[in-house]
């Protein structure tokens, strides 16, 4: 048992986790819940057109209506109004187009009626359930309105419904939480939630891979790089930016797993990387390697050996814009060794 915090509009409380053991049955998340982190994640960052393939993936993967109803209702508690409004509206949207088109969706259970007496009462007893322990904390003294909205509206009113289990509830609120920034107490917290409800450690591992790899930058990740893949240590993501042709500026936004990095090569006409999300690493030939993060930009000067790529532990993109294109050419050298590559983003 350990004491967690738990901060945040409207979650901000302390509570004593118990984890359970996890067993060979529950080393993965299966296809539904899969589809749930996708639509949680989607919905917390507003990304509407996303949501709307994960939504369609989601009902075809068996989920039914009602579940994701519940799942955008569930996460104005987490990411506000407007992002679930906005969710629900694509829904809604989404569910009249499979219709005209003959698609009969599930329409699930509906919630059943709360548990009697009043839900500041019942509210109480699922958060202690769900927590493992009271919920106590000066912050209730400082602020005891948001005592009673978490223990009667979010513990009660929204966790008192039947319709989705509260582990269901939890992969959907960590997906959330993990997609949006500066809420790292509240996922951290969330994480330890889950775990004594049934989510296993293989499972938040899962969820929190999934949610920050599809969301890198703003930018589209693309496809798999396969056609540059041999000159990458690891796995990399092209999305070609600049398509018809008009100003004959190649520009591609590459992502990179955490730890993937190119091979050293130069640019007969040089390159410009400007980062747009996670943190990367830029390095030439016989100098110390520099740290990327969104916002910086590097100039490459024609004819340099250079690598860039990922850090050990993030994902990383970065737009990459070529100079001269009419007479550019990449010349590709070998691999950046593990050695170098661990010296590089070591600082060492």
């Amino acid at each position: 048992m350990k004491k967690i915090a738990l901060f945040g509009t409207l979650l901000s409380i302390f509570c004593t986790v118990n984890h359970l053991e996890a067993n060979d049955t529950m080393n993965a998340l299966n296809t539904k819940e899969q589809k749930i982190v996708a639509i949680a994640a989607y919905t917390a960052r507003g990304d509407m057109p996303n949501l709307k393939t994960a939504l369609a993936e989601g009902l075809d993967a068996g989920l039914t209506v009602n579940e994701i109803k519940e799942v955008l209702t569930q996460l104005y508690a987490y990411c506000g109004f407007p992002r679930s409004l906005n969710a629900l509206g694509n829904y809604m949207a989404l569910l009249k187009e499979r219709e005209a088109k003959g698609l009969k969706d599930a329409p699930g259970k509906l919630p059943g009626p709360l548990p009697a007496g009043r839900s500041i009462d019942f509210g109480a007893a699922n958060q202690t359930k769900l927590c493992g322990a009271p919920v106590r904390g000066a912050l209730f003294d400082f602020a005891p309105a948001i005592d009673e909205y978490l223990k009667a509206h979010l513990f009660g009113d929204i966790f008192g419904r039947d319709n989705l289990d509260w582990r269901t509830r939890e992969i959907a609120t960590v997906a959330a939480l993990a997609a949006m920034p500066g809420v790292e107490s509240q996922l951290n917290s969330h994480i330890a939630i889950g775990k004594h409800n049934g989510v296993t450690d293989a499972q938040v591992a899962e969820i929190l891979e999934t949610v920050r790899s599809s969301t890198v930058s703003a930018f589209p990740r693309g496809g798999e790089n396969t056609a540059y893949a041999k000159y990458f240590s690891g796995k990399s993501y092209l999305a070609r930016l600049t398509k018809d042709g008009r100003l004959n500026v190649p520009v591609a936004n590459v992502t990179f797993e955490p730890g993937c990095r190119n091979n050293w090569h130069s640019h007969t006409g040089g390159q410009m990387l400007i980062a747009v999300g996670g943190v990367g690493y830029y390095q030439e030939r016989g100098k110390a390697a520099r740290r990327l993060i969104p916002g910086d930009v590097v100039e490459i000067p024609p004819e340099v050996d250079h690598w860039h790529g990922a850090a050990p532990d993030s994902w990383f993109s970065h737009l990459a814009i070529e100079c001269n294109p009419a007479t550019n050419k990449n010349t590709w050298l070998e691999p950046v060794s593990d050695a170098d590559y661990k010296a590089a983003t070591s600082g060492k």
